[in-house]
């Protein structure tokens, strides 16, 4: 029985936006190029002389320079090359007397880039939800193959993204090849996100004993991860050891049904890692455009900075229409 058919009268909720003027506001300020040209990056273009190596091939451009000509391939969706010559233009109208590198430069130079989530508060506690998603690396379109089916291989990669719940930040980011799954990489994403963790919200992919343990290692106060409908009770309740968070999960589920959980365990939360997964999609697309996959992880993880800052320079408040 669909859903339609055990509520026909249901109907899908439309909401409205509190705060349009500073939301309007905020999505033009995405295409401004000194959002992502600021004074900073060019005044910190070439490296320090701490960086500079005693023998062999020196750097000419920063860490800050590559990462910011990457940002704006990803925002406005270049090739290389195309990056390197809208880069030369921008700054011959910023007047900035800077050099561009060559698009050479920018693929091997992005092989080994630390990109860096800029995140508000990375102190404060927390609840993180956590989802994956696939982008595609090599294949046909999505027309193509409805119309005619497959008839070239189709490669994936698996991004993981751990959200915080109340900002809507990407607070850390992993891609992985499609056989890594959710709960091994979920192990990742605790190491990798910063401050204190109250509470982790994730889908029943996550409930593996190895994301528990790394779940008690990581300190987590609140788990809100479904067990799986055959699920059984790991330790009972006559041993001397502290009850696990999964089997009081269980019990409670046992008691009250699943969606009563859901509910006062805060599970539904989840969804906004949802929501970033999509707005990434929508703002990035779902193909990576370079080949291998240290590159593939620069470029998830610049996409995952440049999501960041549009969130920070606002989100929409909205509320349901009832």
């Amino acid at each position: 029985m669909t859903k339609k058919e055990r509520n026909p009268k249901a109907k899908k909720a439309s909401y409205r936006i509190r705060n349009w003027a500073v939301y309007n506001q905020s999505l033009m300020q995405r295409g401004s190029i000194t959002l992502w040209i600021s004074e900073e990056v060019l005044a910190n273009w070439h490296p320090e002389a701490a960086e500079i190596r005693p023998r062999g091939g020196q750097m000419r451009y920063s860490d800050e320079a590559i990462t910011c000509l990457l940002l704006l391939k990803a925002v406005y969706r270049l090739p290389y090359r195309q990056t390197v010559g809208f880069g030369q233009s921008v700054m011959g109208l910023l007047g900035a007397d800077v050099r561009v590198p060559d698009y050479t430069t920018l693929c091997k130079r992005s092989a080994d880039l630390a990109v860096t989530l800029p995140t508000g508060n990375p102190h404060e506690p927390k609840h993180i939800v956590m989802d994956s998603t696939g982008l595609k690396v090599y294949g046909e379109g999505e027309w193509k193959v409805r119309q005619h089916g497959y008839s070239k291989r189709r490669t994936w990669r698996k991004l993981h993204l751990s959200v915080d719940e109340s900002s809507q930040e990407i607070q850390a980011l992993a891609l992985t090849e499609a056989g890594v799954d959710d709960a091994e990489a979920g192990k990742q994403l605790l190491r990798d996100t910063p401050g204190k963790i109250e509470q982790v919200s994730a889908d029943g992919s996550y409930d593996k004993a190895k994301f528990y343990a790394a779940c008690t290692r990581r300190k987590v106060k609140h788990l809100a991860i479904p067990p799986r409908r055959n699920a059984k009770i790991w330790q009972h309740g006559n041993c001397k050891q502290a009850p696990l968070p999964r089997d009081q999960a269980l019990r409670r589920i046992r008691q009250v049904g699943r969606k009563q959980w859901k509910i006062e365990s805060g599970y539904h939360r989840r969804s906004l890692a949802e929501t970033a997964v999509f707005r990434l999609k929508i703002i990035f697309g779902n193909t990576l455009s370079t080949r291998t996959l240290p590159r593939q992880i620069t470029e998830a993880r610049i996409r995952g900075a440049a999501l960041n800052r549009m969130t920070q320079l606002g989100m929409p408040d909205s509320y349901p229409v009832l």
